[in-house]
Order: structure tokens, then sequence, then C-alpha cells
């Protein structure tokens, strides 16, 4: 059977905002992983590694997941703490 995780990507550490950071993402676990002699890299045969797919809401992705008799595990986003701070409290110390 074929396993994969179903996740909220997290925003990249090349932006500052939470674009993109709205979609649910199935991604398959690889199997066999092998390093590659050449080049030390991580390889496989499985070619669903490669496979990513993105859905709009997480029951859609775990519809999609049950249709297709895919064995998944949800990860739920973390809420962010958000800590308001302003500019003059530098100085008020």
């Amino acid at each position: 059977m074929k396993k994969a995780k179903i996740y909220v990507p997290s925003k990249t550490s090349m932006q500052s905002g939470l674009a993109k950071s709205n979609k649910w993402v199935i991604e398959f676990e690889t199997k066999n992983p092998g390093v590659n002699p050449l080049m030390g890299w991580e390889s496989s045969s499985d070619t669903l590694s490669e496979l990513n797919l993105e859905f709009s809401t997480k029951e859609l992705a775990i519809e999609y997941a049950k249709k297709n008799k895919i064995v998944f595990e949800l990860i739920e986003p973390q809420k962010r703490n958000v800590i308001k701070k302003s500019y003059a409290d530098n100085f008020l110390k």
C-alpha cells in the first residue's frame, strides 16, 4: 500500500508573508532509499516520491486519499504565536 502524509507546508525562509501557506499537500513516502555511490545523494527507483499533490482544503486531500486507498498521516498545522511589538518599546527601557 502507498503511504503518504498530508500537511500544510511551512513558509520558506526567503519570504516574510504567508503566501502559499493555505494549500494542503499530499507527499508520498520514499520506498527503499539508497545512496548514489558517485555523488553521495539519496536516490530511489520509486517515482511516487517525486509526486506532491496540492489541495485547497484538508477535507479534499483526505477524500482523495481515501478514494485511492492511500494510507495517510495527517499533520495539523501549528498556530502562530504573534507577539505585537512596537518600535518605541526599544527606547522606553
